[in-house]
């Protein structure tokens, strides 16, 4: 599994990606949410961030994430290729090559708070409130 830099002529196709991912991980958020946030994501998130991935052999991508000032902002995983390495790889190469040692977590989505803690981070605070104001409690985690 080799990682890769994206560029934002992928950004359609990573956003189908989050979306798959977010309709399998975050069963806390509504269909207007997602709608809210798809045009926030392509058109904000991914060009503020370092983005890397995960491809298969034909090329379609399987994960990937985006770093920021040492945080993680986003790390979201094909549904389909869940369990299988995909996102280990992507948070080592985050904190090895990108300085990576922070991470905000759904505290409505356990399996991502499980899985940074299995790789070592800590929850150090949390907010009752997303970034954008939203009723979704956020951990707040650190290596």
């Amino acid at each position: 599994m080799l990682v890769e830099n994206m560029l934002p002529e992928y950004y359609p196709e990573m956003l189908d990606l989050w979306e798959n991912s977010v309709r399998a991980t975050h069963d806390f958020i509504s269909e207007e949410d997602i709608e809210f946030f798809k045009p926030i994501i392509i058109e904000q998130a991914f060009p503020a961030v370092t983005l890397q991935c995960v491809k298969n052999a034909s090329g379609s991508i399987l994960g990937f994430v985006g770093v920021h000032e040492g945080k993680i902002e986003m790390l979201f995983i094909l549904n389909e290729v869940r369990g299988q390495g995909v996102g280990k790889r992507l948070l080592q190469y985050a904190i090895e090559n990108l300085t990576a040692t922070k991470v905000d977590v759904n505290e409505q989505n356990p399996l991502a708070a499980d899985f940074y803690q299995h790789m070592g981070f800590k929850v150090i605070a949390r907010s009752p409130l997303d970034d954008m104001g939203k009723p979704f409690p956020i951990l707040h985690m650190t290596l």
